[in-house]
């Protein structure tokens, strides 16, 4: 049986200086000690192995990225944004509060309708709880106007 603690709990428990804590404590890894995530390539630009960064699935275009905003690809559950000009991020569109798609990105946040977390374009830090925890960066890779899941 999984423990879901209640929303009293964990406003119990976090407070003001455990939510800070507890946020702070949330690391942005993958679990190996990488925390590189995005790459890109410029067109032309051949890879270690000799490929022009054509792989992976496309997912859009540079130009329906807005800077300071984002898209969600909600087929493939990926959210790119471009918190700078040319500075594209990738991240899992799951929210890591209860798993509900994230719905929007608007204001530097990446937003879930569900609860009401919303978590930075720039890194997928959470900016506002529920959420405890970062959304998860996703490999994507910019080859000339073209954006790929990795």
């Amino acid at each position: 049986m999984t423990y879901r603690p209640t929303r009293r709990t964990i406003l119990i428990a976090t407070g003001a200086t455990g939510a800070t804590a507890l946020v702070a404590g949330c690391g942005d890894s993958d679990g190996n000690g990488d925390s590189a995530s995005t790459s890109t390539t410029s067109p032309g630009q051949d890879d270690q192995d000799g490929q022009t960064g054509q792989e992976g699935k496309e997912l859009g275009t540079t130009s329906e990225i807005p800077v300071g905003g984002g898209k969600i690809f909600a087929d493939d559950k990926v959210v790119v944004t471009q918190p700078e000009t040319g500075q594209f991020k990738g991240f899992s569109a799951i929210c890591t509060h209860q798993q509900c798609t994230v719905a929007t990105v608007a204001d530097g946040t990446i937003n879930c309708p569900c609860h009401g977390s919303k978590f930075n374009i720039t890194d997928g830090s959470v900016a506002h709880p529920p959420a405890t925890r970062p959304l998860p960066e996703k490999k994507i890779t910019v080859d000339g106007n073209s954006i790929r899941l990795v």
